[in-house]
């Protein structure tokens, strides 16, 4: 037993929550957004500006996800060359193999494909011919085992919120705005979970709300203690920068969490906000606007912004950065005449 540890540790294979839970799905959100996203983004900009070559630039981006996300995922887990490079066909195989689920699928199969590489990497003196065959053997075999049935466990969980969503907008709004907005801020992809999920539709604007919440809530509940670079960086970047601060103080993240519980409901009941755009986009907020750009490529592919009326030019608005905003200080101010935090509590240390 002592020699196997040993043999583990020296290869780096090390099975912890926080390596294929945080690590390597957060690795796999950015695959997906330096290709699927923002290829997406790229074609979007290309037809609405009538640029033919950035639409196909645009093509070129997304139709290497899979790939990007296994990459990706290679080097959260501190591949190997030999292995990294051979994850792209592991990446292709589990995607293609994965349908709408294929997120999900790559994620599985190139964590697992990835660690054997790492185990037989450099073990002999053909690692140039041994390595690249174990690792794309067995993830591309794992693809042909697994891939169809874990993408299709995906879209049947994913379709299940989508159906609950649809089903009772109220309830569900609020709890898929809560927890989506919960996982942004916590050290792990809720965008990987979006996709993961193909949560799209009324689910997906509910995950766009909270995630919205999160980012802009945190941005201006401590705007007296950060200024405007800490509005920029949690507004348009992320607002997992103040999970040092919740870890310290739990309490200062009940006004977002809660504004988030009272803007998801309006957003699928009053506002029936909708991301029909990639389904990452449900989970990445404001970040760079990338949520905000995935709802009006949704409504390009449902018949042009032209049948866009102004009642869902002002939701997505509202909802994306008014609300969380307005709802989340009115809280924030509560709490801080109660006492329960002050603003020094949520000084980042950027």
């Amino acid at each position: 037993m002592e020699a196997a540890i040993a043999f583990l540790a020296r290869k780096d294979v090390q099975i912890s929550a926080k390596r294929y839970g945080i690590d390597a799905l957060s690795a796999m959100a950015q695959g997906l957004f330096a290709s699927l996203l923002m290829g997406t983004i790229l074609d979007t900009l290309g037809t609405l500006l009538n640029i033919e070559v950035l639409a196909q630039i645009g093509t070129y981006a997304s139709a290497v996800k899979g790939p990007a996300m296994a990459a990706a995922i290679g080097m959260s887990l501190n591949a190997p060359n030999l292995v990294l490079f051979s994850l792209l066909a592991v990446g292709y195989a589990a995607d293609a193999l994965g349908g709408a689920g294929g997120p999900l699928a790559v994620y599985f199969v190139a964590v697992i494909a990835c660690e054997c590489g790492k185990l037989v990497s450099k073990e002999t003196k053909v690692d140039i011919l041994v390595t690249p065959f174990v690792t794309i053997c067995i993830g591309a075999l794992l693809s042909i085992a697994l891939a169809p049935s874990i993408g299709a466990g995906a879209i049947w969980l994913g379709s299940l919120i989508m159906w609950a969503t649809e089903l009772q907008p109220f309830l569900m709004g609020m709890i898929v705005s809560v927890l989506m907005g919960i996982f942004l801020t916590l050290p792990i992809s809720s965008a990987a979970i979006c996709a993961a999920l193909s949560l799209t539709g009324l689910a997906g604007g509910a995950a766009l709300a909270g995630c919205c919440t999160q980012m802009i809530g945190f941005a201006i509940m401590s705007f007296a203690a950060n200024r405007w670079s800490g509005l920029v960086a949690q507004g348009l970047g992320t607002s997992m920068l103040q999970m040092g601060n919740i870890i310290r103080k739990p309490v200062i993240w009940l006004p977002t969490i809660l504004a988030s519980a009272v803007i998801g409901p309006i957003a699928t009941c009053l506002f029936h906000l909708e991301m029909n755009g990639p389904a990452i986009s449900s989970g990445m907020g404001t970040c760079g606007l990338v949520g905000q750009i995935g709802v009006i490529t949704g409504w390009m592919g449902e018949g042009g912004l032209a049948s866009i009326g102004a009642m869902n030019w002002l939701g997505l608005i509202l909802i994306s950065f008014v609300l969380p905003a307005v709802v989340t200080y009115v809280i924030h101010k509560f709490f801080l005449q109660a006492k329960l935090y002050t603003d020094e509590d949520l000084k980042l240390n950027v």
